[in-house]
């Protein structure tokens, strides 16, 4: 489907030797999600899936998100049901983009239809702020501060 190179090391979807990582979505419309992928953060939208129940891939920068419907069980995810957030104001995990000037972006994305719960926040080390994606999913929005180094 596509490929990012990192540190001369090829990732691609679907990878042809190693692994790559994806993230995955249960959403109530993969149109509607892939759309707002594609508009917000300038993903690249793979495929739309399909009536059989195929989802949609979207690249955005280095990294592959993959939307689809919730269900019930399935031979290999037996005692598993998928849903979209009941809550939307309860989480248990988020997509986090790590920017290089978050005031830039917050206007671009913001501009482009990108629900932000506040506006960027000082906390820790970072600047952040949150944005929700059209099934409530939150998406958190990050720029370390110069003096602030990964170990």
């Amino acid at each position: 489907m596509s490929e990012v190179l990192v540190d001369q090391r090829s990732y691609e979807m679907p990878p042809h030797e190693g692994f790559t990582i994806a993230h995955f979505l249960t959403v109530s419309n993969i149109d509607r999600s892939a759309q707002f992928y594609e508009d917000v953060f300038g993903g690249r939208i793979l495929s739309r899936g399909d009536a059989d129940g195929a989802p949609g891939y979207i690249q955005i920068a280095n990294t592959w998100l993959i939307v689809n419907v919730g269900g019930g069980p399935t031979p290999d995810k037996p005692a598993v049901t998928l849903s979209v957030p009941a809550h939307p104001n309860s989480v248990s995990s988020f997509m986090n983009i790590r920017v290089a000037n978050i005031a830039d972006c917050y206007e671009t994305w913001r501009s482009r239809g990108a629900d932000f719960i506040t506006e960027p926040k000082e906390k820790y080390g970072e600047t952040r702020c949150y944005i929700r994606d059209p099934d409530g999913y939150i998406i958190e929005i990050g720029q370390s501060k110069p003096e602030f180094a990964y170990g």
